[in-house]
């Protein structure tokens, strides 16, 4: 399978701190990029374990004795560590969003710029589709995912214009979706069609609800000093790890001891995210909206 360079690569090993006989987690395997990279690092003594829902994910698989492929998502992080006899790891990384691979599959349905069935399941054995949504939900619903996933203006006249298509016959494809997109756009084309597409693909994988699941679970089987290293690519995604870096929790609810001092779960390795370099972001355009932030977990 064809998939793109890691991103902040060297970052993201730097940030791991790794010990070479700790035990390390990939919550987003994808083209093992950054598993690659890990294992380099760890000794026989060492052990990673990688995460993926998407089937495409296992051609991909290093043939590593101490490389455990576990294809589920990263959302039953905490089952899966007890199922293979771990309770705690040293660090974890997970490259949110949607991989190179699935954007480059056109057969997936991922992107705008193919002809195809309006799938975008990360999980193909999944059953809700992008036309389950579209052809499904009510036009309330609509509006409020292009809004708040995809931050498009005029989600509401979006999600008319999509109901009201629908009533003559079902918005199947990617060409049906385009027919009812197109008049509504303002600005630029690849920019708004990007929004509805990321908002549609964010619905259809839950990946808000996979990724505070995800977090709240990190807490739980990182180690003391262990390392939680999170790139992520959109806005909603970025404020989520940063209120859980901050407060131990996605809500951002500030917890405090007896005494009234700010119970603080992490150590924030860098205060502000980390950015890819322009060097990056011109070799690897799928960095350009990338942040990374680090935590370690306090004794």
């Amino acid at each position: 399978m064809s998939y793109h360079e890691p991103v902040l690569a060297k970052e993201c090993i730097d940030a791991l701190n790794i010990d070479p006989a700790g035990i390390y987690v990939d919550a987003t395997f994808g083209g093992g990029g950054h598993s690659t990279l890990i294992l380099n690092e760890l000794s026989d003594n060492g052990r990673l374990l990688g995460f993926d829902q998407d089937a495409d994910a296992m051609s991909n698989i290093p043939e590593k004795a101490n490389f455990t492929f576990i294809h589920h998502n990263f959302r039953f992080l905490q089952r899966f560590l007890k199922l293979h006899g771990i309770r705690q790891v040293d660090g974890i990384l997970a490259d949110l969003g949607v991989s190179s691979h699935q954007l480059d599959e056109k057969e997936r349905g991922f992107s705008h710029r193919f002809e195809s069935q309006l799938d975008m399941r990360m999980n193909q054995q999944g059953e809700q589709t992008a036309a389950t949504v579209l052809n499904s939900y009510d036009e309330k619903s609509l509006q409020q995912l292009f809004s708040q996933y995809g931050e498009v203006r005029n989600a509401r006249t979006l999600a008319r214009k999509i109901t009201e298509a629908r009533k003559n016959r079902p918005v199947q494809t990617v060409g049906d979706f385009l027919a009812v997109v197109e008049p509504l756009i303002r600005g630029q084309r690849h920019r708004y069609l990007a929004q509805v597409f990321q908002a549609l693909r964010i619905e259809v994988n839950d990946e808000m609800g996979a990724l505070k699941d995800f977090l709240c679970q990190s807490l739980e089987v990182l180690k003391p000093g262990g390392r939680l290293v999170i790139i992520s690519y959109h806005s909603i995604e970025d404020r989520i790890v940063k209120k859980f870096l901050k407060t131990g929790n996605v809500e951002g609810k500030v917890n405090k001891d007896f005494y009234g001092n700010i119970e603080r779960p992490f150590k924030l390795i860098s205060r502000k995210a980390m950015l890819p370099t322009p060097e990056e972001i011109k070799r690897n355009p799928r960095s350009r909206s990338a942040k990374l932030r680090i935590g370690e977990k306090i004794d």
